[in-house]
């Protein structure tokens, strides 16, 4: 019985050091003190996927993100245009990696729903941090959660604007496609 609790022990201790390793390394957590992060690698969820396993589909209610721990996921869009034809797992967006995180825009919106499919490319381990758990950071230790709050605010207003930048290309090509197809 005593070697059961200590290897539960220690698999429990290595676990959050990993955690709190990976943690540090992403820019939401990357500010925090060591004693800071030891109190969010408490709250967050380790989540485990097989190879082509769903995380989260497409239109569903988005309740957290994800930081992929290790392993691989495929963010895939469903085609909605009628004259393209559908495949089954949609069209790909990005392969994320270990280190990547997605599905963040989750903590602020109010009833939002994911705009992709989230699908574990290979088995996968997967850090989770949901809105209810920001909500509990910001209530018990509101100096963590403003930071972690600020970080998530400036990763949000970078994936905007370089969105925004995409769409502003298209937009000029379309519109020199547009102008060939007329001459």
């Amino acid at each position: 019985m005593t070697d059961f609790l200590w290897k539960n022990y220690f698999k429990h201790t290595n676990e959050e050091k990993e955690i709190s390793a990976i943690l540090k390394e992403n820019i939401l957590f990357a500010d925090l003190s060591f004693k800071q992060l030891r109190f969010v690698t408490n709250i967050v969820h380790l989540r485990k996927y097989r190879t082509s396993e769903v995380v989260f589909r497409q239109g569903e209610m988005g309740v957290g993100m994800y930081i992929i721990a290790s392993g691989n996921v495929n963010i895939t869009k469903e085609e909605t245009h009628p004259d393209i034809t559908k495949s089954e797992n949609g069209i790909i967006i990005t392969k994320l990696i270990a280190g990547d995180f997605f599905g963040e825009l989750s903590l602020v919106e109010e009833n939002g729903r994911r705009s992709a499919t989230a699908t574990a490319g290979d088995d996968t381990s997967l850090i989770g941090f949901f809105k209810p758990d920001l909500l509990e950071i910001l209530e018990r230790r509101p100096g963590v959660g403003v930071k972690i709050a600020l970080r998530l605010g400036e990763v949000l207003g970078r994936r905007l604007k370089e969105t925004t930048d995409r769409v502003s290309i298209l937009e000029e090509q379309l519109t020199i496609l547009k102008q060939q197809g007329s001459t």
